[in-house]
């Protein structure tokens, strides 16, 4: 078949692809008649089709929500899952994040390695089958969403519409293979409360974080008093605070207000202990002075001390694990709070043992008498787990052996990949082991020798699970 040759033949339109379909921004935007996520991400899809159709493949718009390309002819389908959407590529790049930029051998841009990258990468990998002419017993279809990173209505629309493979891969992690991932929730905790009064320094506002899965960058907090004096060693405070927890914030002082500008470092929401997070220092720092009004004094108290800094929820009472997949992990994203209302947006990643309602159940009794209230509408993605002896893991690990001459390890991730959309799915790759973990991260990039490398993997478990 001499797919990895044919690939080597690729490197350069590889490289333009990628560099080309990162130049789109495409963030969730309100939808548009035809357009359910936004022009920029229909557009996304267009360019994807056309570049599929364009290598002589078939391909389907699924009313704007998803599309498909397949080759191969038969009754089943094997499925490779990619998503085009991004999330917001914040502040601080090296290189402009939508430019595809190229420096040491890697394209840099939001989206290269989360998941544009590979989905070009899953199509040359396609290409390389076709163009070596083989004959395959079941059809291989790249299915492409375009809301994975906000809510997989991509997802649930697309299997509303169109038959479900047997069994596939989503390029949406790490190598060798995920064959666990952890539950997700994603939730408010909310409360409501009088304005504070009298002349202490009273909160306004604060507001910080881009998406529940992300960990936030910016956070600020505006405090007002008629005291000037009190504003002004508020400011000082911070000063001192900052420097002692070793924290970037910052006060600006004028018309009766001190505005607190915290930053922080950004990462994946599944692996919030390799950020920094900006709101949690805002709260931090908000508990150690005396604020008037009551209920949002307390239910900053109330954050600061039962979240804080922790990424595993133990002082909530969330500190569960299990074998398999680990420890949970708590992902405090998001923050509005005005003189009102108040209310955050968590991401938790539960071990695969436990169940959403169990895990909610233990944080309700943790907050009790706090006033603290978490809505009915909360987002509970179950666990994934497929056993090493099943067909798909034992196929996809002999392919990697053979590409890397390395042992292909199973292992768990509290991410969340498409491959929960099917039966006899797992994320396979495309993050190389040692290699830097950037998704939803400033300077995200891809190797260009890995994107080459992974383009082989993908077409050998393609064709193994196809032919």
């Amino acid at each position: 078949m001499r797919l990895d040759e044919r690939i080597e033949g690729y490197k350069e339109d590889i490289i333009k692809s990628t560099q080309e379909i990162v130049g789109f921004k495409s963030l969730k935007a309100e939808p548009e008649e035809g357009m359910p996520f936004g022009k920029a991400l229909n557009d996304t899809l267009l360019y994807f089709l056309g570049l599929a159709e364009n290598m002589g493949f078939k391909t389907k718009n699924v009313d704007g929500y998803a599309g498909h390309v397949e080759y191969g002819e038969g009754d089943e389908i094997i499925a490779v899952l990619v998503h085009l959407d991004v999330v917001p590529e914040g502040d601080g790049w090296t290189y402009p994040p939508y430019s595809g930029h190229i420096a040491d051998n890697r394209i840099y841009g939001r989206g290269t390695i989360d998941d544009k990258g590979p989905a070009i990468s899953a199509l040359y990998a396609l290409k390389a089958i076709k163009d070596s002419g083989v004959k395959l017993s079941k059809r291989i279809r790249i299915i492409a969403g375009l809301d994975e990173e906000s809510g997989w209505a991509c997802m649930e629309h697309y299997f509303k519409h169109e038959e479900k493979p047997i069994a596939g891969f989503s390029p949406d992690a790490d190598f060798p293979i995920i064959n666990s991932e952890k539950g997700i929730l994603i939730f408010s905790m909310e409360k409501d409360f009088a304005p504070g009064g009298g002349d202490g320094v009273t909160v306004e506002s604060i507001k910080g974080g881009r998406r529940p899965n992300m960990v936030p960058d910016y956070c600020e907090a505006v405090l007002k008093s008629g005291d000037a004096k009190a504003l002004e060693a508020a400011a000082q405070r911070l000063t001192a605070y900052a420097a002692q927890n070793g924290y970037n914030m910052k006060a600006e002082t004028g018309a009766g207000r001190v505005v607190i500008k915290s930053y922080g470092v950004s990462a994946h929401g599944s692996t919030p202990e390799k950020g920094q997070n900006a709101i949690a220092q805002v709260l931090g720092f908000l508990n150690s002075i005396s604020l008037s009004g009551e209920g949002v004094r307390e239910y900053i108290r109330d954050l600061a001390q039962k979240i804080g800094t922790e990424t595993d929820g133990k002082s909530l009472g969330l500190d569960l694990e299990d074998e398999v997949s680990g420890k949970l992990v708590f992902n405090l994203g998001q923050i509005e709070l005005d003189q009102n209302h108040g209310k955050v947006v968590i991401n938790i990643r539960y071990p695969i043992k436990y169940k959403g309602e169990y895990v909610l159940s233990k944080l309700r009794e943790a907050l009790e008498g706090t006033g603290i209230t978490i809505p009915d509408d909360v987002y509970d993605q179950p666990p994934l787990y497929v056993p090493e002896d099943n067909f798909l893991i034992q196929k996809l690990k002999k392919v990697y052996e053979e590409v890397t001459g390395q042992e292909a390890e199973l292992i768990s991730i509290g991410g969340g990949t498409y491959a929960r959309a099917i039966d006899n799915a797992v994320a396979f790759g495309p993050l190389l082991p040692g290699r830097p973990e950037l998704a939803h991260e400033r300077d995200e990039y891809i190797d260009i020798d890995d994107l080459i490398t992974i383009t082989k993997i993908y077409a050998r478990a393609m064709y193994s699970l196809a032919e």
